[in-house]
């Protein structure tokens, strides 16, 4: 009863952990490129972001431990999103092992939004940072019904960890809400009592699709990474038109090929280059769609020169 509350979403839950925990200038740190709500949800209650890599390679620690030494005032929160959206990107037990450690040595609260535990594609389930011994003293964690079972635009979440955090989450909320809505939350706790047989189901429908548009997509003449894991495949531009920018590249796909995709800057000016493509639509929609990009890729190598690009690509590191 202390460790745990439910929230209106994902979005709803990380706005008010952070009003529950940020004052103006406090330094957050946020992995770039990243779902919006990660950083705006603390931009809104004032306080300063700086990002990290959305990686768990030893750069995240190199970054991490920078960060901290080199930001004044020192940062009070680390967020964290594994599996990751838009990336796609999946930690391991030993990276969260190094984070803890590393946090309760610097302070730091942890937010780890976990909203695509379950769909994944590779091994085993990735992991969960409260896995890990003394994550409770300084960790929360979110996780969504939304993903697991199938039930996006229900707004059913929850946040688990630190009782303190807990409860200055629990207070921020019972200024702001009444709670679900009583039929969701009794659709919620169905889900989770029923049997779970449907998450291997739904997790099926996702890999399918994940296959289906991955081939398709590589027949087309546009390669992209396969996932391990979430609902989304995070593709870098085709070569021709890394030059006009994700944003202008996924314009021209809508209206060229009526195929829409989320610009890459739009999760962070590290995000640019590439673009989040939802695994949304059955399989015949996503062969469709690859037709579609392939006569769109055809007709671009002699129209091209017709674009003229409104911004150019961020070259930084971190």
């Amino acid at each position: 009863e202390t460790q745990v509350v439910a929230t209106l979403g994902s979005k709803e839950g990380f706005a008010n952990v952070a009003q529950a925990i940020t004052a103006p200038g406090d330094v957050i740190l946020v992995p770039n490129p990243t779902y919006p709500i990660h950083e705006f949800g603390f931009i809104m209650s004032g306080g300063v972001i700086r990002h990290l890599p959305a990686s768990t390679d030893s750069q995240f620690m190199v970054s991490l431990d920078k960060a901290v030494r080199h930001s004044v005032p020192k940062p009070s929160a680390l967020v964290l999103n594994y599996p990751a959206n838009p990336t796609a990107v999946v930690a391991s037990r030993d990276f969260y092992r190094e984070v803890v450690a590393f946090a309760k040595k610097n302070d730091l609260i942890v937010l780890s939004d976990l909203a695509y535990a379950e769909i994944y594609f590779e091994g085993e389930p990735p992991p969960s940072i409260l896995e890990i011994p003394g994550a409770m003293d300084i960790a929360v964690e979110f996780t969504s019904l939304s993903k697991t079972y199938s039930m996006p635009g229900w707004r059913m979440r929850f946040a688990v960890g630190n009782e303190r955090l807990i409860q200055a989450l629990t207070r921020v909320k019972s200024y702001l809400d009444y709670g679900a809505f009583t039929p969701i939350q009794v659709a919620a706790t169905a889900a989770l009592n029923g049997p779970q047989g449907c998450i291997d189901d739904i997790r099926g429908v996702y890999r399918r699709r994940r296959d289906c548009l991955v081939d398709s997509l590589s027949r087309a003449g546009w390669p992209i990474p396969s996932p391990p894991a979430t609902m989304f495949a995070w593709a870098p531009i085709p070569d021709m038109f890394a030059h006009i920018g994700s944003l202008e590249f996924s314009k021209l796909l809508l209206e060229r090929a009526s195929v829409a995709v989320s610009p890459g800057v739009g999760f962070g000016e590290y995000g640019e280059g590439y673009v989040r493509i939802a695994l949304v639509e059955n399989e015949q929609r996503i062969r469709q769609a690859a037709r579609n990009i392939r006569k769109f890729l055809t007709e671009s190598a002699n129209s091209l020169h017709n674009v003229i690009p409104i911004a150019s690509k961020a070259n930084r590191t971190f």
